[in-house]
């Protein structure tokens, strides 16, 4: 049994809103979709009902496990679904919990006092998606409690099945078929939300065990979004030892702030309400951000570091290299939009706000050397922007990226216009010839790659710049990186990959998806950059030809063809023409094109992290549990 238990969570705290019949018409409207986003939304939704045992201070273990056959099964060690007979509804409050939508214990300050589900969906959601659905309820009456459910329909009464010593929840769920046409879960994001929630929740332990692949996890830090930090500034240069960690709790409301200064360009700060990821900030934001400015001015105009009084640094300036996670748990937090990406909630901007400049404050007073490690940072970033002459590294890379025209290898189109320019980044001097003979040279222009390019997530910004191929890339682009980067500059509307179908045209892919996300990353999420898909194989039937994409389409066509054909099987873009090359993968008409986004930073950080860094069994691991979307991933 977890400690600190409370009574006050029973029945009578479950609060009945309306009916659920509409949940399996328009699924979509309560878990996003019925594809494997909508599948990982029914396992947060149960595992966050955990979460939120956890934040209560009742539950210090929550285990998972994917079967064989794709059940999924969540246990915590919480405080149980109260058992007892709903005085309003005349059911027992684990059916009506189960069975119907806004009903649940997050509407009553005495259930749960802070809680990201707050709209009590969530579990009914799940069940009325469910082919079979099945909740055991360890109780505090000594009693193991059990009910079985299909379709959101009660299959069995709520019964007694044995006894325990422990309090808790467990449920096992199978998606309904008739709802999802495969069910194929995303383990990585997976992986990926069960590390955010540990890390988020210091000293809960999530115990992950997938049964399809043979892979266990187990994600638990004691340092909570310290160690966050800390993973996050893995291959940066810190300018202090160990991450500023703040907190402050004031009743119903709470804030966490963790932070490390380094020597990197960028800024990378990550929101929390709750435990939802406020992608797009807020309120919390807004508040951390004026402080964190206020605090470091008054401390270096206090140490004559900054000498005018009107003299200021700017937020932008401070914040150069600063890895935070900013996370505030709060009573009904207000979030803007149906996506809870940013935080409305008024109240929290002061209270982030307050907590930051006192505690920072002190921080600073006890540790002068860290202090004036950061203002001389910031100062240096400062300066830069002013001048780029005053700071060597930035002059440095400003002459490597800036000196000199465009890239000998770049065949540049004739059109002036950006809006109508596309550049294609192809991979190898032979497949760069052929597609400078098949381009339409009016609006696409052609820059050949020779081999492999440098895996940046291994190196520092001086390598990166010593590179001939990215230096190409980036001389081609006009935009500058990182702090340097410009929209404005950028001369291509569509910035195109174009690689062999292959393993090594996969890696290469990959290289130059990681450059991008790493030092271009305003590219991905204004939508400039793409992946050209190029045939696997040529079909050819006399004069009719056809050209196939994967195995799983020759294999179609050799079972609809009932004639003599012959196939051609293409080992990379430098075997194709200049014709064949035009007609399947540059030709706007008739090509396919994947446009690059980004839903997630932090999970995409943590992919690239993974698959590009020096992890070797974490990237074992990844590639066992995803293997099995290789065959139907559409690139």
């Amino acid at each position: 049994m977890a400690a600190n238990q409370d009574s006050s969570y029973d029945v009578d705290k479950i609060q009945v809103l309306e009916d659920i019949d509409a949940v399996r018409k328009r699924p979509g409207m309560y878990i996003g979709s019925t594809g494997p986003d909508g599948l990982l939304q029914m396992i947060y939704e149960v595992v966050d009902n955990s979460v939120d045992e956890a934040l209560a201070g009742f539950c210090t273990t929550i285990e998972i496990v994917i079967h064989e056959d794709k059940r999924i099964t969540v246990r915590d060690d919480g405080r149980g679904i109260p058992v007892g007979i709903h005085p309003e509804a005349g059911v027992s409050t684990v059916e009506l919990v189960l069975t119907t939508l806004h009903a649940g214990g997050k509407f009553d300050e005495g259930g749960y006092k802070v809680s990201g589900g707050l709209h009590g969906v969530g579990v009914s959601a799940v069940n009325a998606l469910s082919e079979h659905f099945v909740v055991e309820v360890r109780w505090r009456d000594g009693k193991v409690y059990r009910q079985e459910f299909c379709r959101g329909r009660k299959t069995t009464e709520l019964e007694v099945v044995g006894e325990s010593n422990e309090t808790g929840t467990t449920i096992t769920f199978l998606p309904d078929r008739e709802i999802f046409d495969e069910i194929h879960y995303n383990f990585s994001k997976l992986s990926h939300r069960l590390q955010e929630l540990a890390y988020l929740n210091a000293g809960l332990t999530i115990q992950f065990d997938n049964r399809l692949t043979g892979v266990k996890r187990a994600f638990h830090a004691e340092g909570g979004i310290a160690a966050f930090v800390q993973e996050l500034a893995t291959g940066k240069e810190p300018l202090h030892e160990g991450p500023i960690y703040l907190a402050e709790s004031r009743g119903s409301q709470s804030v966490e702030v963790a932070m490390l200064f380094t020597d990197a360009m960028e800024e990378e700060v990550f929101t929390f309400a709750n435990n939802i990821n406020t992608r797009e900030g807020g309120t919390h934001l807004t508040g951390f951000r004026a402080a964190l400015t206020k605090v470091l001015n008054d401390y270096a105009r206090e140490k004559r570091i900054l000498r005018q009084e009107d003299e200021a640094l700017p937020g932008e300036a401070i914040r150069e290299g600063l890895v935070a996670i900013v996370s505030v748990k709060l009573q009904q937090p207000e979030f803007e939009g149906q996506t809870k990406a940013k935080l409305g909630s008024p109240g929290i901007r002061a209270f982030v706000e307050e907590v930051v400049r006192e505690q920072l404050g002190q921080y600073l007073a006890k540790n002068p050397s860290v202090g004036r490690a950061i203002i001389e940072n910031s100062l240096s970033a400062h300066r830069a922007r002013l001048a780029a002459a005053k700071a060597r590294k930035l002059v440095r890379r400003k002459e490597a990226l800036f000196g000199g025209g465009l890239p000998g290898k770049l065949a540049d189109c004739t059109s002036g216009s950006p809006e109508e320019s596309e550049l294609f980044i192809v991979e190898g001097d032979s497949a760069g010839g052929s597609a400078k003979q098949g381009r339409d040279r009016n609006f696409q222009a052609i820059l050949p790659l020779r081999g492999k390019v440098l895996n940046v997530e291994k190196a520092r910004l001086g390598k990166l710049l010593d590179n001939q191929e990215l230096r190409a890339i980036i001389t081609a682009l006009g935009t500058g990186i990182r702090d340097q980067f410009n929209l404005d500059g950028l001369r291509y509307h569509k910035v195109i990959i174009m690689a062999d179908a292959d393993v090594d045209g996969s890696h290469i892919r990959t290289l130059l998806l990681t450059f991008f996300f790493r030092n271009l990353r305003p590219l991905i999420e204004r939508g400039h950059v793409y992946i050209a898909k190029a045939p696997l194989y040529l079909a050819q039937r006399g004069q009719v030809r056809r050209y196939l994409y994967s195995d799983e389409e020759l294999e179609a066509y050799q079972a609809e063809e009932d004639g003599k054909y012959i196939v051609r099987r293409f080992k990379g873009l430098g075997e194709m023409n200049p014709e064949e090359l035009w007609e399947t993968t540059m030709n706007p008409e008739t090509r396919i094109l994947r446009q690059v986004t980004i839903r997630d930073a932090l999970e995409a950080d943590e992919v690239f992290t993974t698959l590009m860094g020096t992890d070797v069994p974490r990237r074992r691991d990844f590639i066992r549990e995803n293997a099995h979307r290789v065959v139907a991933l559409d690139i």
